[in-house]
C-alpha cells in the first residue's frame, strides 16, 4: 500500500495491518521481495535496525533504508534497537523513514525526542522489551501513534513467540485511544497473530514467518486472514 510522505499512522486504513520485517527478506533480491509482499497486500515495510550495543546483534543502517525509500513508496517504519536513538533520528528521517519507533528502556527524555520526530514530520512509535512493565510508557503513550510490544527478545530474528506478553498487550490496548496502534513483534504467525488481535494488537511484524515460507504472499494472506477473524470476534465481544 502507498500512501503519501509523512506520518503513515494518520492514512493507513483501520482494522489489522501487516508488516514484514525486511531484516529477514533476501538482500541480495531485496526488491524481489518487497514487490512480492506488497502484491499480496502488506501494508507497512518494519525496518529493524540493530546497534550491537543495545541489542547483541548489527543489523542495517540509514543507508539500507535510503535504497529501500528510493525502490518503493509504502510506507517505512523503522524500529531502533539501539542505545542513542536521539542520535539517529535526523538521519533515518533523511533517509526516508515515515515514521520512527524507539525503546523507552534507550531514551533518556522520551518527550523530547518524540517532539523532535514529529518537528521532522514522522510518525512516532514507542516500544519496550518484554521485561520492561507496561507501566513505563503511562506518561508518553498520549502523545506516540502507537505502541510495540516485543513478544520476544529484541535482537535476533526466528524466535518463538512468548505467550506471556498477551497480558501486556491486553494492558497496553487500555491505554490507548481508538486512533491510536498497538503493533506486535516477534514470533507472529496465524495462530499468534489470532491470539495478539484478540488481545487488541493491530500491527502485525513478521519476518521469517513470511520471508522464510515456502510462498510469502500467501503466508501475508494467512496473516490478513487470521487478523481479520479474530478482529471481527474481539469487536463482537
Amino acid at each position: 500500500m502507498n500512501v503519501k510522505r509523512g506520518n503513515p499512522w494518520n492514512q493507513l486504513p483501520a482494522g489489522v495491518l501487516i508488516a514484514p520485517s525486511l531484516l529477514a527478506c533476501n538482500f541480495a533480491r531485496a526488491g524481489t521481495d518487497i514487490d512480492g509482499v506488497l502484491a499480496a497486500g502488506a501494508d507497512v515495510l518494519h525496518v529493524d535496525i540493530m546497534d550491537g550495543h543495545f541489542v547483541p546483534n548489527l543489523s542495517m543502517g540509514p543507508g539500507f533504508a535510503k535504497s529501500i525509500r528510493k525502490y518503493t513508496s509504502a510506507p517505512l517504519d523503522v524500529h531502533l534497537m539501539v542505545s542513542d536513538p536521539a542520535y539517529y533520528a535526523e538521519r533515518f528521517a533523511d533517509a526516508g523513514a515515515d515514521s520512527i519507533t524507539f525503546h523507552i528502556e534507550a531514551a533518556s527524555e522520551p518527550m523530547k525526542l518524540v517532539e523532535r520526530l514529529r518537528k521532522l514530520g514522522l510518525g512516532v512509535g514507542v516500544t519496550l522489551k518484554p521485561a520492561t512493565g507496561h507501566e513505563t510508557l503511562r506518561l508518553i503513550v498520549p502523545a506516540v501513534d502507537m505502541v510495540l510490544i516485543m513478544t520476544v527478545e529484541p535482537g535476533y530474528g526466528g524466535q518463538a513467540f512468548m505467550k506471556d506478553m498477551l497480558e501486556k498487550i491486553r494492558s497496553v490496548r487500555g491505554m490507548l485511544k481508538p486512533r491510536q496502534r498497538l503493533e506486535v513483534d516477534g514470533g507472529i504467525n496465524p495462530q499468534t497473530a489470532g491470539w495478539c488481535v484478540q488481545a487488541g494488537a493491530d500491527v502485525l511484524v513478521a519476518g521469517e514467518n513470511i520471508f522464510g515460507a515456502p510462498d510469502p504472499a500467501k503466508a501475508v494472506a494467512a496473516l490478513r486472514s487470521a487478523g481479520k477473524s479474530q478482529d471481527r470476534g474481539a469487536k463482537a465481544r
